[in-house]
């Protein structure tokens, strides 16, 4: 039977996105010393397209809730779901972004796409070609299609790291502090970037950072959390119009209080 002519069309504006369930959760590890508490009684909602920001000071469990989410590590109690499915491990319908960009030094810019793109059997191989050019113009490198990875700046490395999450559709794309090792000016644009991708594709983002102003920048919601164990302090629902920019009054304003919250929070575990 001949493939439908419009499989490609399809691929590209079928956008998927995900809803997000996280209820009770508890991540408890063990160690030489005894066992530490990474989350307690963590409940958090993430609506389909959404794009939510975890910020908190170190140790307070945001890298651990993403892996939960990833399905690379599994709570101690609660449940994690997927728009109403628990999730039991790692899946193409969650891809994770990485402070490094983890890219295989022996594939140029196209073949590190296409190597994603194994997670989708049903594309043949011209299409996959197709798609992958498609997200490499989205990020901008539809230029450097054939460059070697020595070859490309941080910021590039991490457009190609972008580039390679999207091209399979994911429902969520998990993004661990992606940017900290970049300079200003590249994360600057990167911001920006980034905000125009989640205006045209809407994938649901669950963004790890230590940066407020970041946070406030992209989020739709920034989720406060304590430290030891990590919990929600304070949401904080982000209503500027989107393109945001980073050096605008209003982020400021708006990181200027998540900031003083931190403090405040930081200052009664203190005491406590």
């Amino acid at each position: 039977m001949p493939r439908p002519s419009n499989i490609l069309e399809q691929e590209l504006l079928n956008i998927t996105s995900g809803k997000l369930s996280l209820r009770s959760v508890r991540k408890q590890f063990a160690g030489r010393s005894g066992p530490t508490l990474a989350l307690e009684n963590f409940s958090l909602e993430v609506g389909e397209g959404e794009f939510v920001c975890l910020v908190g000071p170190s140790g307070c469990g945001k890298s651990t809730i993403l892996n939960l989410i990833a399905g690379l590590d599994a709570q101690t109690e609660g449940e994690v779901l997927l728009d109403g499915t628990a999730i039991t491990g790692p899946g193409r319908d969650r891809m994770v972004m990485f402070q490094e960009a983890a890219l295989f030094p022996w594939l140029d810019v196209l073949g590190n796409i296409l190597f994603g793109l194994k997670l989708k059997p049903t594309l043949n191989n011209a299409e996959r070609k197709q798609v992958a050019l498609f997200y490499l113009n989205l990020v901008g490198l539809e230029k450097s299609v054939h460059a070697n990875i020595h070859e490309l700046s941080g910021g590039m490395r991490q457009r190609v790291a972008l580039a390679r999450c999207l091209a399979p559709n994911p429902g969520i794309l998990l993004m661990d502090e992606p940017f900290s090792a970049l300079d200003a000016l590249t994360r600057e644009i990167l911001y920006s970037d980034l905000q125009h991708i989640f205006m045209q594709r809407r994938k649901t983002i669950v963004f790890v950072t230590h940066n407020i102003r970041e946070a406030v920048c992209m989020g739709d919601r920034v989720i406060l959390l304590s430290p030891h164990p990590g919990r929600i302090r304070e949401i904080f629902p982000i209503k500027l119009p989107r393109p945001r920019d980073m050096n605008s009054p209003q982020v400021a304003e708006i990181s200027q209080s998540v900031t003083t919250a931190l403090k405040q929070y930081l200052n009664k575990e203190d005491i406590q």
